[in-house]
């Protein structure tokens, strides 16, 4: 499948078939300098497979994680370009999941003005939800995502093949921006969570299935104006958690999801998260998880903007003061 998204700065293609890293070279223009950007988190075996098919390839590696997305790896890929002398001819090829695409891409939009930049994303959370929609970022001063810029990718490659390699609990933490997008807009796709058996047919639909909303969102709102934020759907809450938990990224926006959902869908969500392994409780200090939602870029002083689900496959945004939400931050934590 070939999907084709709009930008204002031009369109790019999303390619999804099995076994598409090894002709990576057929989508993608590697006939020239490039740097393969990826962490010791990824199966060496991927980012090697690119370069091979490169004219002339440098392979960086930085370790993997939430904490590396930070200026001194950002600065590590800048001063990787400069000694190897890239120029804006070059291009930068992230093989990765989420951090991998984030820091690849926001170093590729600044060095020079703008390098070619494409995406091979590697985890399920990565293909579902962040190699799509042109955002790139790094954290800053404990600000989640606070130093970045809109970049699209000249291309993004999708192969379900190499989730093979993943452990479950990684698949199952990439299925949580699935269910987002499914209850935001999809009954259909929700049904099929809901019902049918995890399988590597029915995963690479879901994949299919969860891009295409992402396309659909991104094209009508492409720089978060309006529209795009339903995006956000589960993630204030979600990133106050991941900041004072070792959870998983897609495991704190499961929990986030819950108290934003309707008290008719939250048993459906629940035993969804259930069959995909995804936790519906947490322990964990109130007042933490509090204290970090207020870096959140979406506070302000007094109110806080929310995505919710009154009805599967619909969304509304709320605006509520933050009193309000603090008081349902103790309520996910208890649930």
């Amino acid at each position: 499948m070939t999907l084709k998204v709009k930008t204002s700065g031009g369109d790019y293609k999303i390619h999804i078939e099995r076994g598409l890293l090894q002709h990576a070279g057929e989508m993608i223009n590697l006939e020239r300098k490039v740097l393969v950007i990826t962490d010791t988190g990824v199966p060496e075996e991927y980012a090697m497979t690119v370069a091979s098919q490169c004219a002339e390839a440098v392979v960086f590696v930085f370790e993997q994680g939430e904490l590396s997305k930070n200026m001194d790896t950002y600065t590590g890929i800048l001063q990787t370009l400069t000694e190897n002398e890239f120029t804006r001819t070059d291009c930068v090829v992230a093989v990765g999941g989420g951090v991998v695409g984030d820091m690849a891409g926001f170093a590729a939009a600044t060095y020079m003005r703008g390098l070619d930049f494409y995406n091979v994303p590697t985890t399920v959370l990565s293909q579902v939800d962040s190699s799509v929609g042109g955002k790139t970022a790094i954290d800053f001063m404990g600000y989640k995502n606070l130093v970045g810029a809109f970049y699209p990718p000249k291309a993004v490659l999708i192969d379900p093949e190499v989730l093979r390699t993943l452990p479950q609990r990684q698949v199952s933490n990439g299925l949580a921006e699935a269910i987002k997008m499914a209850l935001t807009h999809s009954s259909e796709l929700f049904e099929l969570l809901e019902n049918k058996d995890l399988d590597d047919t029915l995963l690479e639909e879901i994949i299919c299935r969860a891009i295409q909303i992402k396309k659909q969102v991104v094209e009508a709102d492409e720089y978060e104006a309006g529209q795009r934020k339903v995006l956000n759907f589960g993630h204030t809450l979600g990133h106050g958690i991941e900041a004072v938990t070792n959870l998983y990224h897609g495991e704190c926006v499961a929990l986030g999801m819950l108290p934003m959902c309707s008290e008719a869908i939250r048993p459906r969500l629940i035993k969804v998260l259930e069959r995909l392994n995804l936790p519906t409780t947490v322990v964990c200090n109130a007042g933490a998880v509090t204290e970090a939602c207020h870096h959140d870029k979406k506070l302000s002083a007094d109110t806080v903007t929310l995505v919710f689900v009154p009805a599967i496959g619909e969304y509304e945004l709320k605006t509520i003061p933050l009193q309000e939400f603090e008081q349902t931050i103790q309520e996910v934590l208890e649930l």
